[in-house]
């Protein structure tokens, strides 16, 4: 019982990075916010609380975790900003040797050194779906930032969209993906379709050139409140006459329905009956006979 009240604690080491899980172990008074220094796969990493968990709360609770090593320092905060500030000469650097060899399908986005500067990860995106060969370019970056080992990550345009910041296109100041989502959910045309959201492109389509992140957020909802509405263009029988359901109002539980006599009135699920379509057979699929 005592390993199921243990605090797990969620560290990101980069913006665009997923989110790791650490033991709190002995160290005690972590917040959201907070940096702690843990020993990876890549080296000692500085990261950032963004999570505190309950072990039982996690999937797979019965894996093992590595501790975090130490609550971060004002020293190894200053060592942290002082290979952060090297990171724009790498960018410039390795656009010029990636124009000098040749690479014009690739776009160098950040650059990324670890907690102590022993790795450092060059963050790239491609326009094209083709594998790129990367070994010239590693290389050659690699006999530039010697000591450090080189490693080139190819990246999506929702993440670096997240990297470089900036406005949202519906008007805030900074865009979900770099101010609070931590993770990529999948999105599709229907979610629109389901909210009853227009499908231009300008209305659908983040700053990144992929459906917005938004679309998810209460796709859930719509889709919970339309179970029982007609659908657009279903022909209905109301209190008023019949008519055809122009506009579904999901939240309100509501349709927007035209009467050819009447016009548009609004009806509740409750006031309306789907009108089966005239040539609709009985439901054992047997037509019906006059013959008696």
């Amino acid at each position: 019982m005592a390993g199921k009240d243990k605090l797990i604690v969620g560290l990101r080491f980069s913006k665009v990075g997923r989110v790791y899980h650490f033991t709190a172990n002995g160290v005690k008074g972590l917040v959201v916010g907070d940096f702690a220094v843990v020993e990876t796969s890549r080296g000692w990493q500085l990261g950032e609380v963004v999570q505190l968990v309950p072990l039982s709360e996690l999937s797979g609770e019965g894996a093992p975790r590595k501790p975090i090593d130490r609550r971060a320092t004002p020293q190894d905060l200053l060592l942290r900003q002082s290979w952060q500030k090297k990171e724009n000469d790498v960018v410039k650097t390795a656009k010029s040797k990636a124009a000098e060899l040749g690479y014009d399908g690739i776009k160098i986005v950040a650059s990324e050194y670890s907690f102590d500067g022993s790795s450092l990860t060059i963050l790239f995106n491609t326009e094209g779906e083709e594998k790129v060969d990367l070994r010239s370019i590693r290389k050659a970056l690699q006999r530039s930032f010697s000591p450090a080992r080189v490693d080139m990550r190819q990246i999506g345009p929702r993440d670096v969209a997240k990297y470089l910041e900036g406005m949202g296109a519906c008007g805030l100041e900074k865009r979900c993906c770099s101010k609070f989502l931590m993770e990529f959910n999948s999105i599709s045309i229907r979610m629109a379709k389901e909210q009853g959201i227009s499908l231009t492109p300008t209305e659908i389509t983040g700053m990144c050139g992929r459906l917005r992140c938004c679309l998810n957020y209460e796709y859930k909802q719509y889709s919970i409140a339309r179970k029982g509405l007609p659908k657009r263009n279903k022909k209905v029988i109301t209190p008023d006459g019949e008519g055809k359901v122009i506009d579904v109002l999901a939240l309100k539980g509501t349709v927007v329905v035209y009467i050819p006599e009447i016009g548009r009135r609004e009806f509740t699920k409750d006031e309306i009956q789907v009108k089966p379509p005239e040539n609709q057979q009985p439901r054992d699929g047997k037509k019906k006979s006059n013959n008696r």
